[in-house]
């Protein structure tokens, strides 16, 4: 059986009444035999198989879901999001749940060792439904380590304003440049003779040029799938695959159903959306 996010989303459109119902989108009726992993409270929240020797789909994509309250895309809480990870950062350690899902599920996790992400998130707004299978790279606009140090930037320009203290611009750059890491504000700090431990939270919020609701290209009461694509080559690449898993999905006669047309972020290049109505 191939495994991709197109096979995901082919199998989506095929159960899509289910995301009508208020139950939260982890209840959804997803298709476990295409799924490596899947998992409650641990990033992601599924991923998918691998296909072994596939010369069109790699599989392996990682999954994190999103219920929205009306049309603003919710937080994400400690996690910054990203339209590409390397899987080796989340199969460490002796007793690794995802890891051992994926061994479990036939997978050789690091013959894939760049995975790439999406996000399944579903905005209800006075009965009316969007649901989008979106790219991480509709949210990942700049790099981890230039948000966050940018950020850092921020706000060290407005103590020092604050403050009036005086500090060289080449002692700034330094001190954003070691404060660019997610993990440098995730651990615990014990402060010598502190009866209790501090750790700094991340908690990303989405812009208005990533909610991806606001985008007029997703229609009320619909589903999408939207992809990244560089060139005109890429764009009619990621159409063939989407051909090639309704066929094998046996729902070839959902392309002609299909609305699909360009979606230009207004920060990050063209997406090719692929879209079907609830």
């Amino acid at each position: 059986m191939r495994c991709s996010v197109y096979h995901f989303f082919a199998h989506l459109i095929a159960k899509r009444a289910q995301f009508i119902n208020a139950t939260p989108l982890g209840d959804f009726p997803f298709p476990k035999r295409m799924l490596s992993c899947v998992n409650k409270g641990i990033w992601p929240d599924l991923a998918i198989r691998l296909n072994k020797n596939d010369r069109l789909f790699t599989g392996g994509e990682l999954i994190e879901l999103k219920d929205a309250k009306g049309f603003n895309v919710s937080s994400f809480n400690s996690t910054i999001p990203l339209g590409r990870k390397d899987i080796a950062s989340l199969i460490g350690g002796k007793s690794n749940k995802i890891r051992k899902q994926m061994e479990e599920a036939g997978d050789d996790i690091l013959s894939l060792r760049t995975r790439e992400v999406y996000y399944l998130i579903r905005g209800n707004k006075s009965g009316v439904l969007k649901v989008c299978l979106s790219h991480g790279k509709f949210f990942e606009t700049i790099s981890e380590s230039d948000l966050i140090g940018g950020a850092f930037k921020e706000m060290l320009d407005e103590r020092i304003q604050e403050t009036g203290v005086t500090v060289d611009d080449s002692i700034k750059e330094k001190l954003v440049s070691i404060f660019t890491k997610h993990d440098t504000f995730a651990q615990s700090r014990k402060v010598k003779k502190a009866s209790v431990k501090l750790r700094f939270r991340i908690m990303t919020e989405v812009a208005p040029e990533g909610n991806v609701f606001l985008y007029p290209e997703i229609a009320d009461n619909s589903l999408t799938l939207l992809v990244p694509f560089d060139n005109s080559e890429k764009r009619e690449e990621a159409m063939n695959l989407m051909r090639v898993a309704l066929h094998d999905q046996k729902q070839d006669s959902l392309w002609q159903e299909m609305n699909i047309m360009n979606v230009s972020h207004r920060l990050n290049g063209p997406f090719v959306s692929f879209q079907v109505g609830l």
